[in-house]
C-alpha cells in the first residue's frame, strides 16, 4: 500500500466511502463492489484502497470483533497484530502494577495500545513504517492519552516511561506480504536493544511461540523475568516475556489458556517456578488427555499430569493417560474406545461396526500423514469419533498403536 493510497483513504470523502461499504467476506463481493463504485465515478485508486479495507476488516473481526468495523489494517498488520482478547490481558498486567505511562514500540497497527488506553494508561506508540502508523493514528483517534510518533524505536526517549511494551519486526517490511527473519539481531528493533531495555524498566516482550527455551534469559537486569505462553481459541499464539514488576515472584514459567468459543470461563493458568520435571511413563489408561500448547511449550506437562493424577504414555510424546477422569481447561479429553494396530483395514473394520462416518484424525510420535490416512479408511454412518495415533511405551517395548476414542 502506498503512502498515497492512504492520503485519499483518510479524508473525509474516502471515510464517507468505506462507512457505506458493507463487509466483504468473499471474491464475488468484492467484484460487485469494484464495478457499483466505478460506475458511481469514483477515482480507481480510492475504490480500490476502500475495497481492501473492507476485506480487512471482515477478516479482523475474528482477532478484534465488533472494534474492527471502526478500524483500518494494511495486510501484514492485521496478521502480526495481537487478538484483543489477549492484548487486553497484557493491559490488565500493566494497569495492576500500577504503570500509567507506557511506550508501546512496535505498535503496528495499535491493537496492544487500544487496550491499554482502554484502562486509561497514557500511551506513546511508535511505529516505523509510515502507513502503519498513519493507521495507528487513526485507530487511537478515540483516547486523547495515545500519541502515535512514525519513527524507529531504538531512537525514542524513554526516560519518562513508567514502561515499555515490545512487539519487535520479526519478517521483512511489507504491507502485503513479507519473509520471516530467522536472526534476532536482524528484528527490527534488535532482540539484544530490547533486551538492554527490558532490564532497565519493567516490560512486556511479544515473541512468537516456538522462540527457543534456550534463548529465553533467566534474568534481565538482574532481576529473574517470566516467560508466560498463551492460547487463544486452540492455538498457541504468542510468548511474552515480563520483566521487573511485571513479573510475577516465583513464576519462572506459566501457560494461560483464554476460553474457547462456547465456554463459560474468561481464563485460566497455570503457573510454575521453572520446567516442571516429566511426568512418569505408564501403560493406556481409559482416559487419554492432550495437553493444549501452551502447556507444552511452557514445558509444564509434569505439573498438569499430576493434577490429573495422570501419567506419560511415551517419553518423549505429551498425551497422558489415566483411568479417572477430571474436568480440566489445559487439555482436551477423550474416552477410549478400543484400541487397534496402526492397520488401515483393521480400524476400518471397527468403524464400519460402530456405524462413523467421521473421524478426527490426531498423531504424535508416528510418522503418518493424517489426511492420506484418511482416504485408506472405510467411512459410513451417523457417528463421529476420534482416531489417536500414537507411539505407547518407551525404549524397546515402544509400539505404535492406534486408539478409538470419544471426544469428552
Amino acid at each position: 500500500m502506498h503512502p498515497s493510497d492512504v492520503e485519499h483513504l483518510l479524508t473525509p470523502d474516502g471515510l464517507r466511502l468505506l462507512d457505506q461499504v458493507t463487509a466483504l467476506g468473499s471474491s464475488l463481493d468484492v467484484v460487485a463492489q469494484v464495478g457499483r463504485l466505478r460506475k458511481d465515478g469514483y477515482d480507481a485508486g480510492l475504490v480500490a484502497a476502500v475495497v481492501s479495507q473492507a476485506r480487512l476488516r471482515h477478516k479482523a473481526r475474528a482477532k478484534f470483533g465488533e472494534f474492527a468495523d471502526t478500524m483500518l489494517f494494511t495486510p501484514a498488520g492485521l496478521e502480526q497484530a495481537t487478538r484483543f482478547a489477549v492484548a487486553a490481558h497484557h493491559a490488565t498486567r500493566f494497569a495492576r502494577a500500577g504503570l500509567t505511562r507506557v511506550a508501546d514500540l512496535g505498535c503496528g497497527i495499535g491493537g496492544d495500545a487500544l487496550a491499554l488506553a482502554s484502562l486509561d494508561i497514557e500511551v506513546v506508540a511508535v511505529e516505523a513504517d509510515e502507513v502503519t502508523a498513519a493507521f495507528a493514528a487513526y485507530n487511537l483517534t478515540p483516547f486523547a492519552q495515545c500519541e502515535v510518533v512514525n519513527a524507529d524505536a531504538a531512537t525514542i526517549n524513554l526516560n519518562d516511561m513508567d514502561a515499555l511494551w515490545f512487539d519487535p519486526a520479526r519478517r521483512t517490511a511489507g504491507h502485503t506480504s513479507s519473509t520471516r527473519l530467522a536472526d534476532p539481531g536482524d528484528w527490527s528493533p534488535s532482540l539484544d536493544w530490547v533486551f538492554a531495555q527490558a532490564g532497565e524498566k519493567p516490560a512486556g516482550i511479544k515473541l512468537g511461540p516456538g522462540f527457543p527455551l534456550e534463548s529465553i534469559p533467566v534474568e534481565l537486569g538482574g532481576q529473574p523475568v517470566e516467560a508466560q505462553w498463551i492460547d487463544a481459541k486452540g492455538e498457541t499464539v504468542e510468548l511474552v516475556l515480563w520483566t521487573r514488576s511485571l513479573a510475577r515472584d516465583g513464576v519462572g514459567r506459566s501457560a494461560l489458556v483464554l476460553a474457547r468459543d462456547g465456554e463459560r470461563d474468561g481464563y485460566h493458568e497455570l503457573t510454575g517456578a521453572g520446567e516442571s520435571s516429566d511426568p512418569h511413563v505408564g501403560e493406556l489408561g481409559a482416559y487419554v488427555y492432550e495437553p493444549h500448547g501452551a502447556i507444552i511449550r511452557a514445558r509444564l506437562i509434569g505439573d498438569l499430569a499430576r493434577k490429573l493424577g495422570a501419567h506419560a504414555l511415551d517419553e518423549h510424546i505429551a498425551y497422558l493417560s489415566a483411568d479417572e477422569l477430571l474436568a480440566t481447561p489445559f487439555a482436551d479429553a477423550f474416552r477410549v474406545l478400543e484400541v487397534l494396530p496402526i492397520d488401515a483395514k483393521k480400524i476400518s473394520g471397527a468403524l464400519v461396526k460402530r456405524d462413523i462416518g467421521s473421524v478426527e484424525i490426531k498423531k504424535r510420535g508416528v510418522d503418518i500423514d493424517p489426511a492420506a490416512f484418511r482416504t485408506k479408511l472405510t467411512l459410513r454412518g451417523p457417528g463421529t469419533a476420534t482416531l489417536l495415533l500414537m507411539r505407547l511405551g518407551s525404549g524397546e517395548s515402544s509400539r505404535r498403536i492406534a486408539v478409538l476414542a470419544d471426544r469428552v
